[in-house]
Protein backbone atom coordinates (compact mmCIF):
# COMPACT_ATOMS: atom_id res chain seq x y z
CA UNK A 1 0.00 0.00 0.00
CA UNK A 2 0.90 3.27 -0.67
CA UNK A 3 1.54 5.08 2.44
CA UNK A 4 2.41 8.41 0.95
CA UNK A 5 -0.14 11.68 1.30
CA UNK A 6 -3.15 11.86 -1.54
CA UNK A 7 -3.50 14.52 -3.25
CA UNK A 8 -6.91 16.09 -5.00
CA UNK A 9 -6.17 18.87 -7.76
CA UNK A 10 -9.41 20.96 -7.83
CA UNK A 11 -9.14 23.20 -11.04
CA UNK A 12 -12.39 24.80 -13.24
CA UNK A 13 -13.21 27.42 -15.07
CA UNK A 14 -13.71 31.20 -13.78
CA UNK A 15 -17.17 31.12 -12.05
CA UNK A 16 -17.75 27.41 -12.32
CA UNK A 17 -18.05 27.62 -8.46
CA UNK A 18 -14.97 26.16 -7.16
CA UNK A 19 -15.24 28.50 -3.81
CA UNK A 20 -18.80 27.01 -2.76
CA UNK A 21 -18.02 23.63 -3.29
CA UNK A 22 -14.76 24.34 -1.01
CA UNK A 23 -16.80 26.28 1.23
CA UNK A 24 -19.23 23.41 1.65
CA UNK A 25 -16.45 20.95 1.67
CA UNK A 26 -14.41 22.52 4.36
CA UNK A 27 -17.67 22.21 6.92
CA UNK A 28 -18.05 18.63 5.93
CA UNK A 29 -16.71 16.04 9.03
CA UNK A 30 -15.24 13.70 6.56
CA UNK A 31 -12.71 16.87 5.67
CA UNK A 32 -11.54 17.08 9.22
CA UNK A 33 -8.53 15.37 8.62
CA UNK A 34 -7.87 17.40 5.13
CA UNK A 35 -5.52 19.90 3.86
CA UNK A 36 -6.56 22.30 1.98
CA UNK A 37 -4.11 24.59 0.05
CA UNK A 38 -6.25 27.84 -1.43
CA UNK A 39 -4.35 30.24 -4.37
CA UNK A 40 -4.59 33.53 -3.38
CA UNK A 41 -4.51 34.63 -6.69
CA UNK A 42 -7.48 32.96 -7.74
CA UNK A 43 -11.52 33.30 -7.29
CA UNK A 44 -11.36 31.66 -4.50
CA UNK A 45 -8.99 33.47 -2.00
CA UNK A 46 -8.64 32.16 1.80
CA UNK A 47 -10.42 35.71 3.30
CA UNK A 48 -13.29 34.79 1.06
CA UNK A 49 -13.64 31.17 1.85
CA UNK A 50 -13.10 31.72 5.90
CA UNK A 51 -15.86 34.41 5.62
CA UNK A 52 -18.41 31.95 4.60
CA UNK A 53 -17.27 29.03 6.89
CA UNK A 54 -17.21 28.76 10.98
CA UNK A 55 -15.48 30.19 13.16
CA UNK A 56 -11.55 29.34 12.76
CA UNK A 57 -7.99 29.13 15.06
CA UNK A 58 -4.67 30.73 13.23
CA UNK A 59 -2.22 28.78 13.98
CA UNK A 60 0.55 30.12 11.61
CA UNK A 61 0.48 33.20 9.63
CA UNK A 62 -1.04 31.76 6.40
CA UNK A 63 -1.98 28.71 7.82
CA UNK A 64 -5.54 28.21 9.91
CA UNK A 65 -7.16 25.10 11.65
CA UNK A 66 -11.03 25.15 11.15
CA UNK A 67 -13.40 24.19 13.99
CA UNK A 68 -14.55 21.30 11.50
CA UNK A 69 -10.88 20.34 11.74
CA UNK A 70 -9.85 21.05 8.26
CA UNK A 71 -6.35 22.92 7.47
CA UNK A 72 -6.34 25.55 5.24
CA UNK A 73 -3.55 27.07 3.94
CA UNK A 74 -2.70 29.94 1.49
CA UNK A 75 -0.38 29.39 -1.54
CA UNK A 76 2.33 32.47 -0.76
CA UNK A 77 5.07 30.59 -2.34
CA UNK A 78 5.91 28.02 -5.47
CA UNK A 79 3.94 24.86 -5.08
CA UNK A 80 6.59 22.93 -4.20
CA UNK A 81 7.51 25.31 -1.39
CA UNK A 82 4.06 25.52 0.05
CA UNK A 83 3.97 21.24 0.16
CA UNK A 84 7.31 21.09 1.76
CA UNK A 85 6.42 23.21 3.78
CA UNK A 86 3.31 21.73 5.12
CA UNK A 87 4.82 18.07 5.36
CA UNK A 88 7.75 19.92 7.53
CA UNK A 89 5.50 21.45 9.96
CA UNK A 90 3.24 18.00 10.05
CA UNK A 91 6.50 16.18 10.58
CA UNK A 92 7.25 18.35 13.53
CA UNK A 93 3.49 18.42 15.35
CA UNK A 94 3.28 22.28 14.54
CA UNK A 95 0.17 21.84 12.41
CA UNK A 96 -2.38 18.81 13.08
CA UNK A 97 -1.84 15.41 10.91
CA UNK A 98 -3.49 15.34 8.07
CA UNK A 99 -4.42 12.47 6.05
CA UNK A 100 -5.00 13.83 2.88
CA UNK A 101 -4.47 17.45 0.66
CA UNK A 102 -6.78 19.36 -1.63
CA UNK A 103 -5.64 22.18 -3.95
CA UNK A 104 -7.28 24.34 -5.17
CA UNK A 105 -6.04 26.00 -8.67
CA UNK A 106 -6.84 29.82 -10.44
CA UNK A 107 -9.64 29.10 -13.31
CA UNK A 108 -7.49 29.93 -15.99
CA UNK A 109 -4.81 27.63 -14.54
CA UNK A 110 -3.45 24.40 -17.26
CA UNK A 111 -3.59 21.33 -14.76
CA UNK A 112 -0.07 20.04 -15.97
CA UNK A 113 2.51 22.26 -14.23
CA UNK A 114 0.99 21.28 -11.03
CA UNK A 115 0.91 17.83 -11.52
CA UNK A 116 4.00 18.11 -12.77
CA UNK A 117 5.42 19.99 -9.36
CA UNK A 118 3.31 16.74 -7.08
CA UNK A 119 4.86 14.07 -9.41
CA UNK A 120 8.40 15.42 -10.25
CA UNK A 121 10.04 16.71 -7.37
CA UNK A 122 11.43 13.92 -5.56
CA UNK A 123 10.80 15.92 -1.99
CA UNK A 124 7.39 15.67 -2.91
CA UNK A 125 7.18 12.69 -5.17
CA UNK A 126 8.20 10.93 -1.74
CA UNK A 127 5.99 12.27 0.68
CA UNK A 128 2.69 12.98 -1.89
CA UNK A 129 0.81 11.07 -4.81
CA UNK A 130 -1.59 12.44 -7.19
CA UNK A 131 -5.13 10.61 -6.36
CA UNK A 132 -7.30 12.88 -8.68
CA UNK A 133 -7.73 15.35 -11.02
CA UNK A 134 -11.65 17.02 -9.96
CA UNK A 135 -13.10 19.74 -12.05
CA UNK A 136 -15.70 22.10 -12.00
CA UNK A 137 -18.10 22.87 -14.90
CA UNK A 138 -20.99 25.30 -14.99
CA UNK A 139 -23.97 23.97 -16.27
CA UNK A 140 -24.90 27.26 -18.12
CA UNK A 141 -21.65 28.15 -19.66
CA UNK A 142 -19.81 24.99 -20.01
CA UNK A 143 -20.28 24.08 -23.50
CA UNK A 144 -19.25 27.77 -24.92
CA UNK A 145 -16.11 28.07 -22.51
CA UNK A 146 -15.44 24.96 -23.78
CA UNK A 147 -15.66 25.98 -27.13
CA UNK A 148 -14.02 29.06 -27.18
CA UNK A 149 -11.06 28.27 -24.12
CA UNK A 150 -8.26 25.74 -24.71
CA UNK A 151 -7.93 25.93 -20.81
CA UNK A 152 -11.21 24.95 -20.51
CA UNK A 153 -11.08 21.88 -22.98
CA UNK A 154 -7.66 20.61 -21.37
CA UNK A 155 -9.29 20.70 -17.70
CA UNK A 156 -11.93 18.72 -19.05
CA UNK A 157 -9.98 16.38 -21.02
CA UNK A 158 -7.44 15.20 -17.84
CA UNK A 159 -9.97 15.27 -15.34
CA UNK A 160 -10.45 12.05 -13.02
CA UNK A 161 -13.65 13.29 -11.83
CA UNK A 162 -16.06 16.37 -13.82
CA UNK A 163 -19.08 18.23 -11.64
CA UNK A 164 -21.45 19.88 -13.75
CA UNK A 165 -22.52 22.92 -10.96
CA UNK A 166 -25.47 25.26 -11.03
CA UNK A 167 -27.60 22.61 -12.52
CA UNK A 168 -30.62 24.66 -11.16
CA UNK A 169 -29.76 27.42 -13.21
CA UNK A 170 -29.66 25.25 -16.65
CA UNK A 171 -32.71 23.93 -18.58
CA UNK A 172 -31.98 20.03 -19.18
CA UNK A 173 -31.49 19.91 -22.77
CA UNK A 174 -28.18 22.15 -21.81
CA UNK A 175 -27.22 19.67 -19.09
CA UNK A 176 -27.50 17.01 -21.17
CA UNK A 177 -25.83 18.66 -24.03
CA UNK A 178 -23.08 19.24 -21.85
CA UNK A 179 -22.90 16.18 -20.84
CA UNK A 180 -22.26 14.90 -23.65
CA UNK A 181 -19.50 17.26 -25.13
CA UNK A 182 -17.77 16.36 -21.59
CA UNK A 183 -18.27 12.34 -22.15
CA UNK A 184 -17.07 12.85 -25.77
CA UNK A 185 -13.82 15.12 -24.22
CA UNK A 186 -13.14 12.35 -21.38
CA UNK A 187 -14.48 8.81 -21.48
CA UNK A 188 -12.83 8.25 -18.77
CA UNK A 189 -13.89 10.78 -15.82
CA UNK A 190 -16.84 10.11 -13.99
CA UNK A 191 -19.39 13.21 -14.11
CA UNK A 192 -21.40 14.56 -11.28
CA UNK A 193 -24.39 17.09 -10.92
CA UNK A 194 -24.42 19.19 -7.99
CA UNK A 195 -26.42 22.51 -6.92
CA UNK A 196 -24.95 24.84 -4.14
CA UNK A 197 -21.38 23.09 -3.92
CA UNK A 198 -23.84 19.91 -2.44
CA UNK A 199 -21.91 16.70 -2.72
CA UNK A 200 -20.77 13.96 -0.42
CA UNK A 201 -16.64 14.19 -0.29
CA UNK A 202 -16.02 10.42 -1.26
CA UNK A 203 -17.42 11.20 -5.06
CA UNK A 204 -14.04 13.39 -5.08
CA UNK A 205 -11.32 12.05 -2.34
CA UNK A 206 -9.64 8.46 -2.60
CA UNK A 207 -11.26 7.71 -6.11
CA UNK A 208 -8.18 7.73 -7.95
CA UNK A 209 -5.89 4.70 -7.84
CA UNK A 210 -5.87 3.38 -4.15
CA UNK A 211 -9.45 2.66 -2.33
CA UNK A 212 -9.15 3.55 0.99
CA UNK A 213 -11.11 0.91 2.37
CA UNK A 214 -9.79 -2.13 1.16
CA UNK A 215 -5.80 -0.31 1.14
CA UNK A 216 -5.71 -1.81 -2.39
CA UNK A 217 -4.92 -0.71 -5.96
CA UNK A 218 -7.82 -0.37 -8.24
CA UNK A 219 -6.85 0.21 -11.80
CA UNK A 220 -10.19 -0.32 -13.51
CA UNK A 221 -11.41 2.73 -11.56
CA UNK A 222 -8.14 4.78 -12.19
CA UNK A 223 -8.08 3.99 -16.18
CA UNK A 224 -11.51 3.85 -16.48
CA UNK A 225 -10.72 0.82 -18.64
CA UNK A 226 -13.36 -1.03 -20.82
CA UNK A 227 -14.75 -4.40 -19.34
CA UNK A 228 -13.32 -7.55 -21.04
CA UNK A 229 -16.17 -7.94 -22.70
CA UNK A 230 -15.67 -4.62 -24.78
CA UNK A 231 -12.06 -4.45 -24.54
CA UNK A 232 -9.91 -4.65 -27.59
CA UNK A 233 -6.62 -5.42 -28.58
CA UNK A 234 -4.61 -2.73 -29.37
CA UNK A 235 -6.16 0.87 -29.02
CA UNK A 236 -9.76 2.05 -28.59
CA UNK A 237 -9.94 5.41 -29.87
CA UNK A 238 -12.12 9.10 -29.37
CA UNK A 239 -11.21 11.16 -31.49
CA UNK A 240 -12.36 14.72 -31.55
CA UNK A 241 -13.01 17.55 -33.57
CA UNK A 242 -10.96 19.66 -31.84
CA UNK A 243 -7.79 17.95 -32.17
CA UNK A 244 -8.15 16.61 -28.31
CA UNK A 245 -8.20 12.63 -28.13
CA UNK A 246 -8.13 9.71 -25.93
CA UNK A 247 -7.53 6.01 -26.66
CA UNK A 248 -6.28 3.13 -24.80
CA UNK A 249 -3.15 0.59 -26.19
CA UNK A 250 -3.85 -2.45 -24.62
CA UNK A 251 -0.14 -4.22 -24.74
CA UNK A 252 0.67 -7.91 -25.68
CA UNK A 253 2.65 -10.03 -23.22
CA UNK A 254 5.48 -10.98 -21.94
CA UNK A 255 7.23 -7.53 -21.19
CA UNK A 256 9.76 -6.43 -19.40
CA UNK A 257 10.28 -2.77 -17.86
CA UNK A 258 13.44 -1.94 -19.25
CA UNK A 259 11.77 -2.38 -22.65
CA UNK A 260 8.80 -0.48 -22.14
CA UNK A 261 10.17 2.46 -20.01
CA UNK A 262 12.62 3.92 -23.11
CA UNK A 263 9.38 3.80 -24.99
CA UNK A 264 7.53 6.10 -22.91
CA UNK A 265 10.33 8.40 -22.80
CA UNK A 266 10.68 8.96 -26.28
CA UNK A 267 6.72 9.62 -25.84
CA UNK A 268 6.74 12.32 -23.87
CA UNK A 269 10.08 13.55 -25.12
CA UNK A 270 8.52 13.26 -29.00
CA UNK A 271 4.72 15.16 -28.23
CA UNK A 272 5.69 16.80 -25.29
CA UNK A 273 3.20 19.45 -24.57
CA UNK A 274 0.70 17.73 -27.25
CA UNK A 275 0.47 15.37 -24.39
CA UNK A 276 -2.10 16.39 -21.63
CA UNK A 277 -1.79 12.68 -19.37
CA UNK A 278 -0.80 9.26 -19.96
CA UNK A 279 -1.65 6.68 -17.35
CA UNK A 280 -0.89 3.01 -17.47
CA UNK A 281 -1.16 -0.36 -15.49
CA UNK A 282 2.27 -2.06 -16.47
CA UNK A 283 2.95 -6.08 -15.68
CA UNK A 284 6.38 -6.67 -16.72
CA UNK A 285 8.10 -9.84 -15.60
CA UNK A 286 11.06 -8.02 -14.29
CA UNK A 287 9.08 -6.10 -11.46
CA UNK A 288 8.24 -7.83 -8.28
CA UNK A 289 4.63 -6.54 -8.15
CA UNK A 290 2.35 -4.26 -11.03
CA UNK A 291 3.52 -1.04 -11.67
CA UNK A 292 1.39 2.72 -12.21
CA UNK A 293 3.18 4.69 -14.81
CA UNK A 294 2.21 8.60 -14.83
CA UNK A 295 3.19 11.62 -17.44
CA UNK A 296 2.46 14.94 -17.78
CA UNK A 297 3.27 16.88 -21.22
CA UNK A 298 7.15 15.93 -21.45
CA UNK A 299 7.91 14.34 -18.25
CA UNK A 300 7.67 10.83 -17.00
CA UNK A 301 7.32 10.68 -13.56
CA UNK A 302 8.80 7.63 -11.26
CA UNK A 303 6.64 4.28 -11.39
CA UNK A 304 4.67 3.42 -8.15
CA UNK A 305 5.05 -0.24 -7.40
CA UNK A 306 1.78 -1.65 -6.85
CA UNK A 307 0.55 -4.46 -4.01
CA UNK A 308 -2.98 -5.63 -3.94
CA UNK A 309 -4.48 -6.43 -7.39
CA UNK A 310 -7.95 -7.34 -7.76
CA UNK A 311 -7.88 -7.76 -11.94
CA UNK A 312 -8.95 -11.58 -12.91
CA UNK A 313 -6.76 -11.27 -15.75
CA UNK A 314 -3.78 -9.15 -15.52
CA UNK A 315 -3.61 -6.79 -18.96
CA UNK A 316 -0.87 -3.91 -19.30
CA UNK A 317 -2.80 -0.69 -20.25
CA UNK A 318 -1.70 2.46 -21.52
CA UNK A 319 -4.23 5.61 -21.61
CA UNK A 320 -3.48 9.03 -23.86
CA UNK A 321 -4.86 12.31 -23.44
CA UNK A 322 -3.67 14.89 -26.04
CA UNK A 323 -4.16 17.16 -28.72
CA UNK A 324 -3.11 16.30 -32.25
CA UNK A 325 -1.47 13.17 -31.31
CA UNK A 326 -0.18 10.92 -33.73
CA UNK A 327 -2.24 7.85 -32.81
CA UNK A 328 -0.91 5.38 -35.59
CA UNK A 329 2.83 6.35 -34.84
CA UNK A 330 2.41 5.85 -30.61
CA UNK A 331 0.22 2.77 -31.49
CA UNK A 332 3.11 1.61 -33.32
CA UNK A 333 6.26 2.19 -31.22
CA UNK A 334 4.26 0.67 -28.26
CA UNK A 335 2.98 -2.57 -30.15
CA UNK A 336 6.85 -3.02 -30.96
CA UNK A 337 8.26 -3.70 -27.72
Amino acid sequence: MDKRIPVTLLTGFLGSGKTTLLSRLLNHPDMKDTAVVINELGEAGLDHILARTVESQHIADNTVLLESGCLCCTLTNEMADTLRDLFFKRALSAIPEFQRLVIETTGMADPGPIMGSLLNEPVINATYRLDAVVVTVDATHGLQQIAQHDEARKQAAVADVLLITKVDLASRETIEALTDRLTELNPGASIHRITHGHIDPQAIINVGLFDAESKQAQPQRWLRAPTRSKAVRGMLPQAHSDGISSFTVTLPKPLNWDQLEPVLQWLCATFGEELLRLKGIVHAEDQPAPLAVHAVHRTLYPPTLLKGWDEDEPLTRVVLIGKGLDEQKIRKALMQI
